[in-house]
């Protein structure tokens, strides 16, 4: 490193020094703004995607030494003022279909916004996904850095969202049916795992995703409620009929019975002909399809379970088993596979895993089951048995 550069970044880290816990120093909405500047200052502070036109004169008269401003609008004098302090504006980029420096996950309401009377190719969902294929083989380095931004706001809001939570990763393929016994016995997983206390997280889509993240919704109700959902969702049982008809649908139920439990998608626009599913409350979806499944399975600190899959969930096994493999710290994240005639016959994902398994620590946090009823048992067991 030479001695030019050795001086530039020790002034960065000067200017921009490092936090131990950077979420207190983060400012995601207005009133957190209004809190930061009633307490006297905003020096060290990060503030994203929050509309600062109408805050001129606390901005002209705070300390914002050492503050970043990611995507805030705000008037020219206040960005004039805070770039001659030394601090970093990054103006909100326009004609975007996405904020690349969102503060928040995403909803249901916000991704499938105007899907009641335009239909889901006018919704901010779909725009995203035309503009990401628009711009993700043209080479312009702007574009690959707005979705490099975005995903990073994304990841950063999801840990803020999942800190303290025992989250359980539910993993299964995206082309069950809406009609179909096995999505009725992913929903009632979802249902019950939520019950239990867990955080059910999702890849977000439809299929096995969509029935977990409908059971976590269907928790906080009678036993009746998720038979009723089931069976009007299946007049619209599958995406690709009709994308429109299909999120209506379950747009339908969330109406019907508000309040629904809390779960997390976290799908991605780069399988964009798949819609995420509405009944996850919390979405983290990304650009990059890598960064999702990674950290979707590396969320999961309690478990994953994986119902029957394809390709896609062939590779999250093994994407979940490669740390386990090699944990030399810590414990195994317990992973239990559902349908043994699907993962020993039809495709032998389960004789592989134990091969990897053996004399490791890992095995004591496998396990295999022939009915989706049975996971819970199988997860609780896992959790509770020690391999130090």
């Amino acid at each position: 490193m030479t001695d030019v550069q050795s001086n530039s970044e020790s002034s960065a880290s000067r200017r921009f020094p490092a936090h131990d816990d950077n979420h207190d120093h983060e400012i995601e909405s207005l009133p957190e703004f209004d809190r930061v500047v009633a307490a006297g200052s905003l020096a060290g502070h990060r503030v994203q995607s929050v509309d600062l036109t109408d805050r001129t004169f606390a901005l002209l008269s705070t300390d914002t030494t050492e503050s970043v401003f990611l995507g805030c609008a705000m008037e020219p004098d206040a960005a004039a003022k805070i770039r001659a302090g030394g601090s970093l504006v990054f103006p909100p980029v326009p004609d975007l279909p996405f904020d690349p420096y969102r503060g928040s996950l995403y909803g249901p309401d916000e991704l499938f916004e105007g899907l009641a009377g335009s239909g889901y190719d006018a919704t901010p969902d779909a725009r995203a996904y035309r503009w990401y294929q628009e711009t993700k083989s043209d080479g312009d380095i702007f574009a690959s850095m707005l979705r490099s931004i975005h995903d990073d706001a994304v990841s950063d809001a999801l840990d803020e969202h999942l800190a303290g939570a025992q989250v359980v990763g539910i993993m299964g393929g995206h082309a069950l049916r809406r009609e179909s016994a096995d999505y009725a016995g992913a929903a009632r997983l979802g249902r019950r795992l939520t019950r239990s206390g867990l955080t059910v997280a999702t890849g977000g889509g439809p299929g096995a995703m969509e029935a977990a993240n409908l059971g976590a919704y269907a928790a906080p109700f009678e036993d009746e409620m998720l038979d009723e959902a089931l069976e009007r969702l299946a007049k619209a049982p599958h995406f690709s009929e009709s994308v429109t008809e299909w999120a209506r649908a379950a747009f339908d139920i969330r109406r019907s019975r508000p309040g629904g439990g809390a779960s997390a998608g976290i799908p991605t626009w780069f399988y964009g002909h798949e819609p995420p599913n509405v009944f996850a409350s919390h979405i983290a979806k990304y650009f990059v399809n890598a960064v999702r499944e990674d950290g979707l399975l590396a969320r999961s600190n309690a478990g994953v379970v994986f119902l029957p899959g394809a390709a896609g969930t062939v590779q999250e096994i093994f994407d979940n088993a490669t740390p386990n493999y090699y944990q030399s710290r810590g414990e195994p994240t317990p992973m239990v596979l559902v349908d043994r005639a699907h993962w020993t016959e039809r495709l032998p994902t389960w004789p592989l895993l134990q091969a990897l398994a053996a004399d490791r620590p890992m095995a004591a946090r496998i396990a295999l089951v022939d009915s989706v009823d049975e996971a819970p048992e199988a997860l609780a067991r896992l959790r509770s048995e020690s391999v130090s």
